[in-house]
């Protein structure tokens, strides 16, 4: 459903993972910055960083309803999985259950595209 119509839209369920997804990888990040091992998540925060950005652009996409969302989305959900494999490196439970949003937004950004 967009915001500007009730009617339900075929991208609805991405565009709300995809901003899951932003949320989680934002507040991962944070997270992992304050850690003690932060040396050791420079590779995992660069990801995050990569898949908020990604997640948001995909959104944006979607929303104006982009002859190339479907691209966008195929990258978003590769750039997902990898933030998913990062994120599970290590055994906090912000970044287990960031993986866990992670993977299902790329699940979501496959059926996009």
């Amino acid at each position: 459903m967009g915001i500007l119509s009730s009617s339900k839209t075929m991208m609805d369920k991405c565009v709300e993972l995809c901003n899951n997804c932003l949320r989680a990888c934002e507040e991962c990040l944070e997270a992992c910055l304050m850690e003690p091992d932060v040396q050791a998540r420079i590779n995992c925060i660069m990801v995050l960083n990569d898949c908020a950005e990604i997640c948001t652009l995909a959104t944006r996409f979607m929303s104006r309803n982009s002859n190339f969302s479907k691209e966008i989305c195929r990258l978003c959900a590769t750039i997902c999985e990898k933030c998913a494999q990062e994120c599970e490196m290590f055994e906090d439970e912000h970044c287990k259950e960031c993986a866990s949003i992670c993977r299902d937004c790329a699940q979501e950004c496959r059926n996009m595209a």
